[in-house]
């Protein structure tokens, strides 16, 4: 029974096969051919964005998608690439095979999913899930809008048929204003039909394909109309068949780890940021060491079989939802929609217009830029609104992969500023009830006790904030001059060492003044520290209180004495 737990923890499919309800079937059937008439045209534009052969986006559709159905925890999450994933990619192959040929494009992207995957799987194996939720959503909603804009940039230049050699943001976005009076008109407007085409037929007819239709319409008229003898790019012959098996290129491992740290990075955060988002009532959450497993081994099997890296979509997983998607089944009918489009349909893909790709990229990732997200952030932080905008400008400034560094290190450091900035503030009590509560304007009839001053601070009291907990107490010390100070320790989970130490010398200090120290709602953890230091023998348990209130009482007793 330990084993066969073991493997089904592994892969979730040997449970929930077994037992699956043949009722769920058609729906299942329809959510997997909704997606697939979603993601597969996205796949095919964001290979593109990467700079890569449409049919890159086809087995990062068919190999990924297939893998997780089998060793997914979620039920509805839809694998295959995504825009953030896919400009990344594009980074990478340009900072790797710059100005390199398709083939060495498609060499880089493979070995680049695999070492995704190997870096994914190796995250799940030390049990590094929770790294998930180092980055703060702040932060990554200004990382997700610079890229965003950056997209735009990246892909308006196929919008108009134009051609420069390609540097930075800002030396791009002067490239293009440079050159486009040599815009291609006929391009221009295929270009124009698709985005009308995405940009009103959703709104139009909710539940119809945008993507699908967009490229449908396009190939239609590439072959009608004859737009590539007209001068419109195409995206050309595409290979006929299945993909196939191909070893990554380990001389290029020692150069792209970083790229690919990255990647991993924001793979594994959109996966489970859609997976728990789209999560049934009742159902359990996807696990996030299972969930690195998984989408681990989807990148390493797509890199094997000629894919780019890829993760869940929060997009298509929504449509995926929507179409009533009621188990992993449905990725294993994408997973057939990829192949039979692959077999059936690489000829037609291929009179495909390069500007319809540009317009569909740029139209899906116009949401990246969430102004109402930005502007939700900014009425209730406007500190954290500020770490939004430093990754957004970050992405742009820097590059994408720069950019991904400074947004994690952005989240880092505003734990590290919260951590160590702990609030420290005057405590008095509503009148005519036990509530203590911090002294502010808003309410000046609290109680207060003449010789008493209670004082509060929040979270863990270790040696990197005690020092900055001492000197937000000076001013309130020096101010109130008590014959008493008393700690409401509520809210301190634990003190560690060095700053009960600390602790131990202010105790000395007011002492030598004539103050005394007393402590309340001391926590287990912090209790425990103090009777083991030398603290605890010099308050003993007539300065140690188990709430505010008693120790207030004992206060009020002893003033009363004669």
């Amino acid at each position: 029974m330990a084993v066969r737990g073991f493997f089904v923890r592994l892969i979730p499919a040997l449970e929930w096969l077994p037992e699956y309800d043949r009722r769920w079937l058609p729906r299942d059937v329809v959510a997997g051919l909704t997606t697939a008439a979603v993601t597969l045209p996205k796949a095919m534009a964001y290979a593109a964005l990467a700079g890569l052969p449409v049919q890159a986006g086809l087995y990062t559709a068919l190999v990924p998608a297939a893998v997780y159905a089998f060793l997914g925890s979620s039920r509805r999450l839809s694998v295959s690439t995504t825009t953030t994933i896919g400009i990344l990619t594009a980074a990478e192959i340009a900072a790797v095979a710059p100005g390199g040929n398709p083939a060495q494009a498609m060499a880089v992207a493979s070995t680049l999913a695999v070492m995704v995957g190997l870096l994914l799987v190796l995250a799940s194996a030390l049990r590094l899930g929770f790294l998930a939720n180092f980055i703060s959503d702040p932060v990554l909603t200004g990382f997700k809008a610079g890229i965003g804009v950056v997209i735009v940039v990246d892909q308006v230049p196929k919008l108009l048929d134009l051609h420069f050699h390609k540097g930075g943001f800002f030396e791009n976005l002067l490239a293009i204003v440079r050159h486009s009076p040599e815009t291609s008109l006929i391009t221009l407007a295929v270009a124009a039909a698709t985005m009308a085409i995405m940009v009103f037929l959703p709104r139009l007819f909710p539940k119809v394909p945008a993507p699908l239709v967009a490229v449908g319409a396009a190939i239609a008229a590439s072959g009608l109309m004859g737009l590539g003898a007209a001068g419109v790019a195409l995206v050309g012959t595409i290979p006929p068949g299945l993909p196939s098996f191909v070893l990554p290129d380990e001389s290029l491992f020692a150069r792209m780890w970083p790229g690919a740290l990255g990647i991993a990075l924001m793979s594994f955060t959109e996966s489970i940021a859609a997976g728990r988002a789209f999560a049934g009532t009742g159902e359990h959450r996807p696990g996030s060491n299972q969930e690195l497993f998984a989408t681990g081994l989807a990148n390493a099997g797509g890199g094997l079989f000629g894919g780019m890296p890829g993760g869940g979509g929060t997009s298509q997983t929504a449509v995926n939802t929507l179409a009533g998607a009621c188990s992993q089944m449905s990725g294993i009918v994408t997973a057939a929609s990829t192949v039979a489009v692959l077999l059936f349909l690489a000829p037609l893909i291929s009179l495909m217009p390069l500007a319809t790709l540009a317009a569909v990229v740029i139209a899906t990732s116009v949401g990246l830029v969430s102004v109402p997200e930005l502007n939700a952030i900014r009425r209730v932080r406007r500190a954290e609104f500020i770490w939004a905008v430093a990754a957004l400008v970050g992405v742009i400034v820097l590059g994408t992969l720069p950019g991904i560094l400074a947004a994690v290190i952005l989240s880092l450091g505003f734990l590290i500023s919260q951590a160590n900035d702990p609030p420290v503030y005057a405590v008095g009590r509503k009148p005519g009830t036990d509530v203590y509560r911090a002294r502010t304007g808003e309410h000046p009839e609290d109680e207060t006790f003449p010789g008493l001053l209670i004082l509060r601070t929040e979270g863990r009291i270790y040696f990197a904030n005690a020092q900055r907990i001492a000197d937000k107490m000076a001013p309130i010390l020096r101010e109130a001059q008590p014959r008493v100070v008393l700690l409401d320790c509520g809210a301190v989970p634990d003190i560690e060492y060095t700053a009960l130490k600390m602790l131990v010398e202010a105790e000395e200090r007011l002492r030598a003044v004539g103050t005394e120290l007393w402590m309340a709602r001391l926590n287990p953890a912090a209790l425990d520290m103090v009777q083991r230091s030398s603290l605890g023998p010099r308050l003993g348990r007539d300065r140690m209180f188990f709430n505010v209130n008693r120790a207030v009482e004992a206060y009020l007793a002893r003033q009363q004495r004669p």
